[in-house]
């Protein structure tokens, strides 16, 4: 069994790594779950069936891509994202930033799921709770239990995943056969009915689901054994992920005639769809909020120095998670998606340009990997990697030309080698 938490500051040894199937089926449940179904749903109801699967095609190129890149530096190197990114431009205290925004980026997806908890209440409850007592609820009710590490939140990890996947076979199944009163190639010619997305806001979005797990990936492929499985986990994660799961919610989310899961799952599956969702949200938000609250424990300890406690530090995130849901970060979606989209391909583009074509740190890399340990030497902290990071962050984010999530990655990665081009000159 794979476990992330070990071997946090050190290299995993080769007589620790294990077999492709192990590894890939945790780097699979990244994307095999609740959030990924729910943003094809929005791409099946924002766009036509042909833009919605280019979306798809070219979006999974670009997480391909990166995911592989970095997933074999940490299959090479044995070493955790945060860990790599030290010695991949960014230093000591730029590794720390980017683990602050994986756990800001984990609290607005605590948000999402707790919303969707929060509506599959109140469609139970025959919207006698309201909304926002119902988010309340579920985001004080799993706040608590992650904080006072409830074991019971195990147990629906473990059946989650695959009752998610038995009910989007049967969802599929009942809607896609004609049971609904319409066939495979009449729901092919519908038109989408929510407000609509372009190509390149699509490619976007869909980056924006998986970015972070690309990000992930070293801590996973650090466990494997050649550059053949760092491969094949991601073609199998692309596959189930992006094709199966977001292929699947595009076109049940056109032969239903909307985005909103609760109503997809409900419609289609009845009181037994609405449980699912619960059991998923509950399974996604545990890790939401335990990575998300250890991030910040690890950031502000890195940064300062100080250690916060890990329950007040999980009860102050959970309730900002919660005041999200109350605002309305679910209507948001498209627009964090977005942002992800463009914020972290940056960093992930130096962190490739800089590991792989100009190999600032690979000498001392090579020497510290015969030994088995980690270089002796730590740059403090990448300026030319953040202040890249936020220059192709922003173009991303303001252009109005070609695709957002590309735009960031490439101006980011060109702006990166430039700058140490030049500081070497100097």
């Amino acid at each position: 069994m794979v476990k992330i938490e070990n071997y946090p500051l050190s290299r995993v040894p080769q007589t620790q790594r294990v077999s492709l199937l192990s590894v890939a089926i945790v780097h699979m449940g990244m994307l095999t779950a609740l959030d990924q179904f729910m943003l094809g749903a929005v791409l099946g109801d924002s766009m036509a069936l042909i833009d919605a699967f280019i979306a798809i095609f070219i979006g999974s190129l670009i997480f391909g891509i990166v995911t592989f890149g970095l997933g074999f530096a940490g299959m090479r190197e044995g070493l955790s994202g945060s860990l790599l990114a030290r010695w991949c431009g960014f230093g000591r205290i730029g590794s720390v930033l980017i683990g602050l925004m994986v756990a800001i980026s984990l609290l607005g997806w605590f948000g999402i799921q707790n919303a969707i908890f929060a509506h599959s209440l109140n469609f139970a409850s025959g919207d006698r709770l309201g909304f926002g007592w119902a988010a309340a609820f579920s985001g004080t009710l799993l706040t608590t239990l992650v904080a006072f590490g409830f074991k019971a939140l195990r147990f629906t990890a473990r059946i989650a995943v695959p009752l998610f996947i038995l009910l989007v076979a049967y969802i599929s199944t009942t809607v896609l056969s004609g049971n609904t009163g319409q066939q495979l190639h009449e729901i092919i010619k519908l038109p989408h009915s929510g407000d609509t997305l372009t190509i390149s806001a699509g490619i976007t979005i869909v980056v924006g689901g998986a970015i972070v797990a690309s990000l992930m990936t070293p801590d996973l492929t650090r466990y494997t054994k050649s550059g053949q499985h760092v491969f094949g986990i991601t073609l199998l994660t692309i596959i189930a992920g992006e094709f199966v799961i977001n292929g699947l919610a595009i076109l049940i989310a056109k032969a239903l005639n909307t985005s909103d899961v609760v109503t997809i799952m409900s419609q289609a599956a009845g009181g037994a769809g609405l449980l699912v969702v619960v059991f998923s949200t509950l399974r996604v938000n545990d890790l939401n909020l335990y990575s998300s609250s250890l991030g910040i424990i690890n950031a502000v300890e890195g940064i300062t120095g100080k250690k916060l406690r890990y329950s007040p530090t999980t009860a102050v995130i959970g309730i900002f998670g919660t005041l999200l849901s109350i605002l309305g970060i679910l209507e948001r979606f498209v627009d964090f998606l977005t942002v992800l989209g463009v914020v972290f391909p940056p960093i992930i583009g130096i962190m490739l340009v800089d590991y792989y074509i100009l190999r600032s740190h690979r000498k001392i890399l090579d020497k510290s990997r015969e030994q088995g340990a980690l270089p002796s030497e730590t740059p403090t902290i990448g300026w030319a990697a953040i202040i890249a990071s936020v220059i192709g962050s922003v173009v991303g984010l303001e252009a109005e030309w070609g695709v957002p999530a590309i735009n960031s990655l490439l101006l980011a990665s060109l702006v990166y080698g430039l700058f140490k081009s030049v500081c070497k000159r100097i």
